[in-house]
């Protein structure tokens, strides 16, 4: 057999099943290699050893009993730091919330757990999960595995970082302006971002604007699709639910898309953002894998303009003022923090709601262009993978924000519509750097999207061409 993280978590969850390899087995053999490996990668915030082990025991005497085990029984999947886990810490990034432990889980944690999952540890997040790097002040920042010098990207760095180091088979993020696919377009992997709705928050953790959602992080289709099918799910409260899907989410990996009309738009809808030369040759090799496997790729308008990037920021400012921080301890948040919830503060209520009402309308009319088409091909991010500091090497935070703006213009929209978007990993630059790009699908459809994710993926090779980081 493979070496246990060569395998995917279905084949482990197969392989648990048919007792080729006990529960214990594989949660030793990653936390063996997350106390080995993670200090370079910066992948983990807490390691839960104990608990993992105790689920672990309790997983082995499951399949013993016999009959018929949840899911994904033994597979190792970590929880992002700004999600709670009963009587586990949890500073979502922050210095100001050292010591805090969760009193509650959220409702899909509780979704992982009843699929029979072992919780390995949190991941690393940045603070309150704002900016797309994993830099904070509580652990180290996170790096992509492909080049130990450079960033992870975020907010999900910490989740991107164990999957694509073989720290974990796949991992459970959050994605509110990009930060599933974001890292994992800097890490090489596949994720999804979820329709609006698809995923509650409950019970604590509000949904407002809808921006947000959790969603997978995985290194294939397959693993992407058996965890969303368990993470779906409302509460009683969400103020969002999506409509549901004609074919389930595994089983949309092995169905035939069909011939889709394709658009692809290249053009940044942040002032001021350039497209690098490799994340150029990046889409157009996705656009002729596209068109070779028989889809229609149409040049489309873009369906959005830059008028919107401001009313976002407003959305953005104020909800950086949304985890209550004592105020003795407001000089422990970092810079950027600081910046953004100084502009939340100051933007009043009328402002806020008619920034809402502003994007909601350009969704509306974005619509009218959007569902021309079956999918909408994008880069993920303007740049490869960026060094460890590149954002904060600047004179002041608002440069900060800017970079961050300029970095990731193109995934946002989708937040803001609420339609579900992936990252594919398609390509490395010369220098071995993964550079994803980005496929968004109609709203509340991501069966097509999956299956078409699939075909790609088979069209390419298992795991995306078998490629791994020096360190696997």
């Amino acid at each position: 057999m493979a070496h246990i993280h060569d395998l995917t978590a279905l084949e482990q969850a197969q392989a648990v099943r048919s007792r080729e390899l006990s529960p214990v087995e594989v949660t030793k053999h990653y936390l063996e290699r997350i106390e080995r490996l993670d200090p370079e990668v910066g992948a983990f915030v807490t390691i839960t050893a104990d608990r993992a082990l105790d689920q672990a025991r309790q997983a082995e005497a499951l399949i013993l009993q016999g009959g018929d085990p949840p899911p994904l029984l033994g597979v190792p999947i970590p929880i992002k730091d700004l999600n709670l886990v009963k009587d586990v810490p949890i500073m979502f990034g922050s210095a100001t919330y050292e010591g805090f432990v969760a009193p509650v889980s959220d409702s899909v944690v509780d979704r992982l757990s009843d699929a029979g999952t072992i919780m390995l540890g949190k991941t690393a997040t940045p603070e309150f999960g704002l900016p797309c790097y994993t830099e904070t002040s509580v652990s180290p920042p996170s790096r992509t595995p492909w080049d130990l010098t450079r960033s992870a990207g975020g907010s999900s760095g910490g989740a991107a970082a164990a999957v694509a180091a073989g720290l974990a088979p796949a991992a459970q993020g959050s994605d509110g302006a990009g930060s599933i696919r974001i890292p994992a377009s800097v890490c090489g992997l596949f994720g999804i971002k979820p329709t609006r709705g698809r995923i509650s928050f409950a019970p604590i953790i509000p949904d407002l604007a809808g921006l947000s959602t959790n969603g997978p992080i995985a290194r294939t289709v397959a693993d992407a699709a058996a965890l969303l099918e368990v993470m779906a799910h409302n509460q009683p409260g969400d103020l969002y639910v999506a409509p549901p899907t004609p074919v389930g989410f595994t089983e949309a990996v092995t169905r035939e898309p069909g011939r889709l009309r394709i658009g692809r738009n290249v053009t940044p809808v942040v002032p001021g953002a350039e497209v690098h030369p490799d994340v150029l040759a990046a889409y157009e090799k996705a656009s002729a894998l596209l068109e070779s496997l028989g889809h229609e790729i149409v040049d489309m308008p873009a369906p959005f303009d830059p008028s919107i990037v401001g009313e976002f920021e407003k959305l953005w400012f104020c909800f950086a003022c949304m985890h209550p921080v004592d105020p003795s301890l407001e000089p422990r948040l970092r810079p950027l923090t600081r910046w953004l919830r100084e502009r939340g503060f100051a933007t009043t209520a009328p402002a806020f709601l008619q920034a809402q009402a502003t994007l909601q309308t350009a969704t509306r009319f974005g619509f009218l262009v959007m569902n021309e088409y079956d999918a909408i091909l994008s880069p993920t991010v303007t740049l490869p993978p960026v060094p460890v500091g590149w954002f904060e090497d600047v004179d002041d935070p608002e440069e900060t924000f800017r970079r961050m703006e300029r970095f990731a213009p193109f995934a946002a929209v989708y937040n803001v519509s609420g339609q579900p978007a992936v990252n594919l990993p398609l390509h490395w630059t010369d220098a071995g750097l993964p550079i994803g790009v980005m496929l968004a699908g109609r709203f509340g459809d991501e069966s097509t999207l999956i299956s078409l994710s699939a075909q790609v993926e088979a069209a390419v090779g298992g795991f995306w061409g078998e490629r791994r980081p020096a360190i696997w």
